[in-house]
């Protein structure tokens, strides 16, 4: 009797070897991540996609199991995160925590906000509220947890406490530490959306797609969150999936810049199409303030300037919004404007440019009209990057 008590706790009931267990634990939390990415996040909190009521349960369900986290709780503290982001308010920001808190702290921060019940009935509506979610998903959140201690013990014995530990310790850390954390705090950034969220790497198949928080950011509504060839969503393939067997339906996705003969005349409805595709425009100058500084460099070095290396080094914060631009930043700008006159211009109509869709007490003929002078100096500016964009703005259609 002892010997089959013993036996069982070393081997359970699969007898696996150390990697099929491996194997085993990576599906499970990746299943767990899909769960979190396309339900949760996608599906309940923003709204981007209609799941098939299987599949919409099965995620419900599995999430119930693995981690216990309530579908309301979860979208409501995610919808506060978007509405208050980087503010005392924001329930997990790095900016007002620190990063230590956030990356190490972040499964508490969450447990905190949660427990705000008139925050997550604000945030939390149209999430599930039927029988089995009253009775046992929300009522009982932790009995999942423990029915999937019991099973990881059935199944692997006392290497299962392991395999349940990683199950537990997966979406804390992921998630809510390194999404939530290093996600607005280091990383590149596609999109200057008005907070500080970067995406942490071109690939991500540990958090099927979440990796890619600025361009979430910059599209909220949006089911894809890659934008760049080289940026991998999981998340998204498997929604792509799932539609062509007619599991799920995608509501909305980011907008690709539609683009239509050059205007000669600049109307409400070109104003309209700028406006929509302000993060394109802002990517697209960005793009062409870096190519500027380089060629500027270049031109420098030619005649042997010192002011070629400064030039160079300014590539890649001139190129950002000057929200983003440091103290030390600032303080080379003065020089950098000196040095060339290409450059200047550039930032200085960039700004400008931008106040077309920050002035919201203007008149949208009075915008119409600065977007119009807008075009017109740029193109008589004798900068090229100037009047490509100029041409650009011209040809942008309304979605």
């Amino acid at each position: 009797m002892i010997d089959s008590i013993l036996s069982f706790l070393d081997t359970g009931l699969l007898n696996f070897s150390w990697w099929q267990i491996v194997i085993y634990t990576l599906v499970v939390t990746h299943i767990t991540i899909a769960g979190v990415t396309i339900y949760l996040h996608r599906c309940q909190a923003h709204r981007a996609l209609d799941l098939h009521p299987i599949v919409s349960h099965f995620f419900r369900f599995w999430l119930w199991l693995t981690t216990g986290m309530v579908t309301k709780e979860w979208a409501a503290v995610h919808r506060k995160h978007h509405a208050k982001c980087e503010t005392v308010d924001d329930p997990h920001s790095p900016q007002i925590f620190g990063i230590k808190k956030v990356m190490l702290e972040g499964a508490e921060l969450y447990r905190i906000s949660a427990a705000d019940k008139p925050e997550i009935d604000r945030y939390g509506h149209g999430t599930p509220d039927d029988w089995i979610e009253r009775n046992l998903y929300s009522k009982h959140s932790a009995w999942g947890i423990y029915l999937t201690l019991i099973i990881s013990v059935l199944l692997f014995g006392a290497i299962g406490l392991t395999v349940f530990a990683v199950q537990m310790l997966w979406i804390p850390f992921w998630a809510a530490g390194v999404i939530n954390g290093a996600g607005h705090y280091v990383g590149y950034r596609n999109f200057d959306v008005a907070d500080t969220s970067t995406n942490l790497v071109p690939w991500g198949f540990l958090v099927g797609g979440e990796e890619l928080h600025n361009n979430h950011h910059a599209f909220g509504s949006s089911a894809k969150f890659s934008s760049k060839w080289y940026e991998i969503d999981v998340g998204w393939g498997y929604i792509t999936v799932m539609s062509w067997l007619g599991l799920a339906k995608v509501r909305k996705v980011a907008p690709k810049p539609k683009l239509v003969p050059a205007r000669s005349k600049i109307d409400l409805e070109a104003l309209q199409a700028v406006i929509h595709h302000r993060y394109d425009v802002m990517a697209t100058y960005a793009t062409k303030l870096r190519r500027a500084c380089n060629e500027e460099a270049k031109r420098l070095r030619s005649i042997k300037a010192p002011e070629s290396q400064l030039i160079a080094s300014a590539r890649n914060w001139l190129a950002r919004d000057d929200s983003k631009w440091s103290q030390q930043h600032r303080a080379k700008l003065p020089e950098v404007m000196a040095a060339s006159e290409r450059l200047r211009k550039l930032v200085e109509m960039r700004s400008e440019l931008t106040q077309l869709w920050e002035r919201s007490h203007q008149s949208g003929e009075q915008l119409v009209h600065q977007l119009q002078q807008w075009c017109a100096r740029a193109e008589a500016s004798g900068v090229r990057s100037l009047q490509e964009m100029a041409l650009r703005l011209r040809s942008y259609a309304a979605v």
